[in-house]
């Protein structure tokens, strides 16, 4: 295949489009970033991202002008200008979640204008995490209300995104992935576009079903890890024993794997994982009881937070000051999409605390974000420590105790940021 004369569309510019579009532009392929966003377009056509993402030393925005100054890639709103010349189309748009149930409206917008102006040869590869079932059960539908048929006129395919967030380039190009056809066709001329970004191996399988599930799976099976330790750090406080000794030791053992404990688990995919299965498992009957209960102990885990805070608070919650430091949902992260910290400073602020947060990657702003560490911490009678950020530090604990409230300060640590810090005197601090 000749990278020079492959034009990629990419449909959808979030975490995972916007990187993946770069991607083939950088290996030489014509690109068009699809979405419908009018403001996020003309933001990247001006070379402004606020993505965490770099390759090879490289930050993604200068990437990103890199490439648009070549004329490798460039962002529309305009699907038809899109795919008029381009042959190969790949959709990043995904399932959010609300209240457990997975909303499909966007990705069918998005599968309606593919259709409207697909072509004869045209091969389509969605991306998205979806319900098992949805590629051949909505996707195909949707593209044939074209007047063309899958297998005869174009080319579905399924591959399963498998990145982590901050970590994009690097994983498009070296992790494993999953691909899959409405044919076998479909599937190698799948596997050969994505080789040109992916130099890891790329399994066909079976069907669609077959990676649409295991994309899932694997993602809930690192929420009921989690789950696990989660619940262990409860029993290992009750004994008054360290839980990161705990999982130190254990892991020592060969077969022995534990994860680290923390205020709860965020993000797009992992929160929403279960939800991806659950419609699909109760049309056939099948009841996820042990997924069900790790969902909901990971859960509770911001309250089991807030119960923290609340027990060192030394004057009244209407009275309290709370600085919560850290809202992207993982360490060293932008993304703030489903992060616990929304939850915990949600309860907080229900139970009369005032709340003043900090994080210096997130660009979103909330009634409750300051534009400093000090902002923060100056007068609060606690600190919540929830993401470690590059500009946030959290060794020097006498820096915290000549900001904080003198009235009996504390730090809740919720994921051992200050093992090995010496407190000092005046300043309590608690972990999980």
């Amino acid at each position: 295949m000749n990278q020079d004369n492959i034009r990629v569309a990419v449909f959808g510019l979030g975490f995972v489009g916007l990187p993946l579009a770069l991607s083939f532009a950088l290996r030489g392929c014509k690109v068009y970033g699809v979405d419908v966003n009018e403001e996020l377009v003309e933001e990247i056509n001006s070379g402004v991202t606020y993505h965490h993402e770099s390759y090879r030393g490289e930050g993604i925005r200068e990437i990103l002008r890199r490439e648009l100054d070549a004329g490798r890639f460039r962002a529309t709103t305009r699907p038809q200008e899109a795919m008029a010349s381009c042959d190969n189309i790949i959709i990043t748009v995904g399932l959010p979640v609300s209240d457990g149930v997975p909303y499909t409206g966007h990705l069918e917008e998005c599968v309606r204008s593919v259709a409207a102006s697909l072509k004869k040869g045209d091969l389509v590869v969605v991306r998205g995490t979806l319900v098992p079932g949805m590629t051949r059960g909505l996707v195909l539908p949707l593209l044939e209300t074209s007047g063309l048929k899958a297998g005869e006129d174009f080319n579905l395919a399924y591959s399963s995104e498998r990145i982590a967030e901050g970590k994009a380039f690097e994983e498009f190009e070296n992790m494993p992935g999953l691909v899959s056809g409405y044919d076998r066709g479909a599937a190698l001329r799948s596997r050969e576009l994505l080789s040109v970004v992916t130099k890891a191996e790329l399994t066909v399988a079976s069907s669609f079903e077959v990676v649409e599930t295991a994309k899932v799976v694997e993602n809930v099976s690192r929420d009921v890890n989690i789950a696990f330790v989660n619940e262990l750090a409860r029993f290992t406080k009750a004994m008054d024993i360290d839980i990161f000794e705990v999982i130190a030791l254990a892991n020592t053992h060969k077969r022995v794997n534990l994860l680290t404990p923390g205020p709860g688990v965020g993000g797009y995919c992992i929160p929403n994982a279960l939800h991806y299965l659950t419609p699909r498992a109760g049309e056939l009957g099948v009841e996820l009881a042990l997924m069900g209960t790790a969902r909901q102990v990971n859960e509770n885990m911001p309250a089991h937070v807030v119960s923290l805070v609340m027990k060192n608070l030394k004057v009244p919650p209407a009275a309290a000051r709370v600085a919560v430091l850290g809202i992207a949902m993982k360490d060293y992260s932008s993304d703030a999409r489903c992060s616990p910290a929304h939850r915990i400073i949600n309860l907080l602020e229900r139970a009369g605390v005032e709340v003043r947060a900090y994080d210096p990657a997130v660009p979103s702003m909330y009634h409750f974000t300051v534009d400093s560490l000090e902002d923060a911490l100056g007068g609060a009678h606690g600190a919540v420590l929830l993401a470690r950020q590059d500009g946030m530090e959290f060794t020097d604990l006498e820096f915290f105790v000549r900001l904080m409230n003198s009235v009996e300060p504390f730090v809740i640590d919720a994921k051992n940021m200050l093992g090995g810090v010496e407190s000092p005197p005046g300043l309590t601090v608690e972990g999980l």
